[in-house]
């Protein structure tokens, strides 16, 4: 730490929202392309949300309005001081609105000295005094700015005092690490803060925490019952948050529901166990997923929030069973329906909201952080009372009357009153009359057909009908209308869905119907037995295989902007049939003609999808499609040929897979495209999409079984991105001409006969993934076929992941100056049969995971780089394990005791605490009785310890006998890596010399402590400690005397009753013994000593650790 100096790092401002997490201040030209890119990288993965100001000018002598903003919004800044820092007036600009913000709002303010003193920053010398001499001179002669630079002195002079990093003193990822551990806790600190807006949050939160009795260990379901639209989903929320940070739980998921969803059961059991077991699962079955739950829950005590239940499936298979789940558990649900309610079930009925508390929540909408004016008094008292209390109405009809004026207001409410009806959703109506009429079509689509999608998807369809779908969102947003979930989901309440097709549908009487989404009204529109059809914008059919169709049902729709169906069939098996031309989105599964209509000229279409179709050719004759963006003719097993791509100027998409054979390409392509093959049956990939498509930017050929060799001239697609040929299974070879994409950067061959690259891809020098995995059964398929990786020749200069699991590598498969690879982060060798690895891994300098797994000739590790934290190895082999903690022990030579030892840790996954660690045990503090003469000069290492669980501190302690003081020593543990699985196990070693502070021994040696005492900030699941030695082999001879091999144990002892003689004789034979690791001849001649007693002596406990 750079300071000692204290620093508000209590929640300075709970109150306040924030919109950026953390705010960075720095000089490009210093930190952009190191310190502050790995900064920002971690933070971004931590899930912090942090402004950064990548296009930063830094000159001129005033902030732009957006920078001071962001920094005003930000909850920490971190100041990141550098050599050149005080040389720029836009960074001196930043470092005093920061510091105001530090006084004025109380924001955090952290200080990185990154290859600066922070005297210098302090004192303004070194370079800060060249640079403020500069200042000087520029000012000289401006009063203003003379301030100025005494402003900027002050803010460097406070900022220096506050609590920050030297980054001379730390390892760069350690600093970070402990940087971004540092942020973290003050960001959940307040992250429970809007719980404060929460109206009656109190009073909710009292009732269901005596619901949940959290103090017991039982297993309970709670209910939050109630009608739609009443907060379910909020309370529901705040409990969670609540719980989740103030009680520890093995797991906890909340699980939001929709009826998009509600028949897909086992991807919401993936989801469920993905999030409580804390790896990612794949259920294809719902009766497996319920199997799956209940074996793999059992144990652990977790916390889950089941939303919106409104059918029996959703209970039976997510929660069937309380005994699914271990001890401590608690489940909330939420629903609609009482019946789903269990007898003896725990029920929290939410009714609507009293009058002063709905009058509080409509104002939070209609009036924000504002006063109301009082002549809004009397209208506000009306507009609660037609809401009946109901939140999300309050919500709606309070966004869309803010910063309206009084004359607006009447208007709005002399609607409601006018529409009055039981049915609230008829009331949200207002909503909708309030949006602009694009805003208004942008609803619709969404309430109608689009909920649910990702909203990159809708962006596309949106913007296709020339919606301005950035903007179109971000008023229905802001109008409470739409809403993002978790994965970029667009989502509506229901009854605010319900409110828009109620609107379509009151359009349908007008005999005005704008869109068709139910298979049976599409049925009578293609029969003609509806009304009203020319006003139809869209048709979505998402749920019915086979529809009849007839060719005259779309000649009324000329406004038809948007046609998806999923699959049907035609009664008329001509080919004269009709499509609207304003189409702009036409998607059609198993489209039955054989070719589009003559007369179909959508010169607006942007998006055609015709896979698993009849088609034989997509038109006779030429057309263009000057804004057709995405073509996809996969599975469309007659097509022959595709049309001239010289009339799709802008297509980026070609998806041809499944194909027999590949249709002949004409014309040429927009730079840039990328085609799919995928899995189709063709054996040579086409010249022309080398020969006129130079500017490719990805090629997929995943699954082309037949396809058997690429042709050389693949060399020429300069622009190549991506090149996918995972699963061609008849792929020997790669031309040498690989080596010419020069811009290729993930090449994926998974499962090909490939064993032998060519050594020109060492010219891959932007490649960064590369994969020849083999699938676990494909190793030894053919005899004698070993896998080959060329000399790498300081080539693959940029390869980040190398992946050649079970690809049958033995000792001489692996180039020996691999270690040229300096920013491969993760080497997957798993399922080889070598038996050693090239030495120069150890110069792997990035490397963060090894996974040896499944190398059953390994013995033991290689020597790996300092930075490596995730090892994948057998450890239930005796000599892996060893062979970890002497590579552990050559990093750890240097270090000794300290207040506080910083220890690396290496990570696994693995089920169990491996059979080489002697002393087992799950108590969260343990102590362990140490042999006697355990500590051997020059021969013992160390503790070796193995925990499974969190990546937790820990303390250790040795103890002596005689009412001696202990000597401790505080473990700090680290691991640069991120997201363990709960199934991971943490290996580390705690070196003597970190443990073994002379000044504490009072005199005594290691040998005089006779117990190690091992703490655990927290709870774990299971431990083990072995003493790690040079040379063990003394160990397996004392062993051998104990008559206790079978079964490796903590420590062996030999109790005898024998005279002094016969100990010095023992001693003797003890030495001999150990000097030539004869455990059998010390045995043997045991007895002898011991008829030669003449006088007694207690001799106990001499303890020995096994083999």
């Amino acid at each position: 730490m750079a300071s000692s100096s204290s620093s508000s790092e209590s929640d300075p401002c709970p109150q306040r929202k924030y919109k950026y997490d953390v705010f960075l201040s720095f000089r490009g030209k210093d930190t952009r392309r190191n310190f502050t890119s790995h900064l920002y990288e971690r933070l971004d993965n931590r899930g912090i949300i942090t402004f950064l100001d990548d296009k930063r000018l830094e000159n001129g002598d005033s902030l732009s309005k957006e920078l001071v903003k962001a920094i005003e919004e930000s909850q920490v800044a971190v100041i990141i001081f550098s050599k050149n820092y005080a040389e720029s007036r836009w960074c001196l600009n930043e470092l005093v609105k920061i510091m105001e913000c530090n006084v004025k709002d109380g924001q955090l303010v952290i200080p990185v000295f990154y290859d600066v003193d922070s005297s210098h920053v302090r004192n303004q010398s070194g370079s800060f005094a060249d640079a403020f001499t500069k200042h000087k001179l520029r000012y000289e002669n401006d009063d203003e700015g003379i301030q100025k630079v005494q402003r900027w002195r002050t803010a460097l002079r406070d900022a220096a005092d506050l609590k920050g990093y030297d980054i001379r003193d730390w390892i760069e990822s350690e600093c970070i690490g402990d940087l971004v551990n540092r942020i973290s806790p003050k960001l959940r600190e307040t992250s429970l803060s809007y719980l404060t807006d929460v109206v009656g949050i109190d009073a909710h939160l009292k009732k269901l925490n005596s619901l949940l009795e959290m103090k017991t260990n039982d297993v309970r379901i709670v209910w939050i019952w109630g009608m739609v639209g009443v907060g379910k989903t909020t309370i529901a929320r705040a409990i969670f948050d609540l719980l989740s940070s103030k009680f520890k739980f093995d797991g906890a998921c909340f699980l939001p529901y929709n009826k998009e969803n509600k028949y897909e059961i086992h991807s919401l059991q993936s989801i469920l166990l993905s999030k409580l077991v804390g790896e990612k699962k794949s259920v294809h079955d719902k009766e497996e997923g319920r199997h799956l739950m209940a074996r793999r829950l059992r144990l652990k005590k977790v916390l889950v929030v089941l939303d919106n239940i409104d059918h029996e499936d959703q209970l039976d298979y997510l929660a069937g069973d309380l005994d699914w789940f271990g001890n401590g558990s608690r489940i909330i649900a939420t629903t609609r329906d009482k019946h789903f309610i269990g007898k003896n079930d725990a029920v929290y009925p939410m009714t609507t909201l009293l009058e002063h508390d709905a009058i509080q929540l409509f104002n939070q909408y209609a009036f924000k952080n504002e006063v109301p004016d009082k002549c809004f008094e009397e209208i506000t008292l009306e507009v609660v009372s037609h809401a009946e209390g109901l939140p999300l109405a309050l919500k709606v009809w309070g966004s869309s009357l803010h910063k309206k004026d009084i004359h607006v207001w009447r208007s709005a409410v002399d609607r409601i009153k006018r529409n009055s009806s039981s049915k609230v959703v008829e009331n949200l109506k207002v909503s909708y009359d309030g949006l602009e009429r694009e805003d208004q079509e942008i609803f619709l689509d969404i309430a109608c057909f689009l909920r649910g999608k990702k909203q990159t998807k809708v962006k596309q369809i949106l913007e296709s009908c020339d919606f301005g779908a950035d903007d179109g969102l971000r008023v229905l947003i802001d109008k409470s209308l739409v809403f993002i979930s978790e994965n970029d989901i667009i989502q509506m309440h229901e009854l605010i869905q319900e409110m828009g097709k109620y609107i379509v549908t009151l359009q349908k009487e007008r005999g005005e119907l704008s869109r068709l989404w139910l298979s049976q009204d599409f049925e009578k529109f293609s029969n003609a037995k509806i009304q009203g059809t020319k006003a139809i914008e869209a048709i979505w059919i998402p749920e019915i295989q086979d529809l009849s169709f007839k060719k005259k049902a779309m000649k009324d729709v000329e406004k038809l902007r948007i046609l998806y169906i999923n699959g049907f069939h035609t009664h008329d098996g001509s080919n004269d049939q009709y499509l609207p031309s304003n189409l702009r989105w036409f998607d059609c599964c198993k489209y039955p003609w054989e070719s589009l209509p003559a007369k179909f000229d959508p010169d607006m279409l942007v998006h055609l999808d015709l896979q698993q179709s009849s088609l034989f050719h997509l038109w006779t004759g030429t057309k263009k499609f000057p804004f057709l963006r995405r073509l996809v003719l996969s599975r469309c097993a007659n097509l022959m040929r595709t049309p001239d791509f010289t009339d799709m100027p802008n297509l980026e998409y070609l998806g041809c897979s499944n194909l027999e054979k590949f249709p002949r390409i004409r014309g040429k392509l927009k730079p840039e495209v990328k085609i799919q093959v995928q899995r189709s049956g063709i054996r040579k990939l086409p010249s022309a999409i080398i020969q006129h498509q130079s500017s490719l930017t990805e090629l997929d050929l995943i699954g082309m079984q037949n396809l058997a060799t690429l042709p050389c001239s693949i060399g020429e697609l300069k622009r190549l991105v991506k090149l996918k040929l995972s699963d061609c299974s008849k792929l020997k070879i790669l031309p040498e001409e690989i080596g010419d994409l020069e811009n290729l950067e993930i090449l994926e061959a998974r499962c090909t006969l490939i064993s032998q690259p060519p050594s020109s891809i060492v010219r891959l020098n932007r490649l960064k993934v590369l994969t020849f995995a083999k699938q676990k059964s494909e190793v030894g398929l053919e005899n004698g076929v070993y896998f080959s990786f060329p000399r790498v020749n300081e080539g693959l200069r940029s390869l980040e992941h190398l992946d050649l699991s079970y690809c049958n590598l033995i000792n001489e498969g692996l180039p020996i100056d691999i270690g040229c690879l300096h920013c491969l982060k993760a080497l997957n060798l798993r399922g080889n049969n070598f038996e050693h690895l090239p030495q120069s891994i150890a110069r792997l300098c990035a490397l963060q995971s090894l996974d040896l797994l499944d190398c059953k000739k390994l013995t033991q590790l290689p020597e790996f780089p300092w930075q490596l934290d995730t090892i994948y190895a057998d450890w239930s082999n005796d000599s892996i394990c060893n062979s970890l903690f002497q590579n552990i022990s050559s990093f750890q030579h240097d270090i000794c005791a300290s207040d506080s030892l910083s220890l690396r840790v290496f990570t696994n996954e693995w089920k169990n605490i491996p059979r080489w660690f002697h002393h087992k045990g799950k108590d969260k503090s343990t102590s362990i009785e140490l042999p006697a003469n355990w500590y051997a000069c020059d021969n013992f290492l160390g503790f070796a310890v193995c925990y499974s669980g969190c990546l937790i501190d820990t303390t250790a302690q040795l103890l002596c006998d005689k009412m001696m003081p202990c000597i401790t020593q505080y473990l700090a543990l680290s691991n640069q890596s991120e997201g363990f699985l709960e199934s991971a196990i943490h290996f580390f070693l705690v070196p003597l010399a970190g443990l073994w502070d002379i000044s504490k021994a009072n005199g005594k040696t290691p040998n005089d402590y006779r117990h190690i005492k091992l703490s655990f900030s927290e709870e774990m699941k299971e431990f083990g400690l072995r003493l790690l030695y040079k040379d063990e082999s003394k160990l397996k001879a004392l062993c051998k005397m104990t008559g206790n091999n079978d079964e490796p144990t903590e420590h062996c002892i030999v109790k005898r009753r024998v005279s002094s003689q016969t100990l010095q004789l023992l001693s003797l034979w003890f030495c001999r013994a150990m000097a030539c690791a004869a455990a059998k001849e010390f045995a043997r001649q045991l007895p002898r000593l011991t008829k030669q007693e003449q006088e007694t002596e207690d001799v106990d406990n001499v303890s020995i650790f096994g083999p």
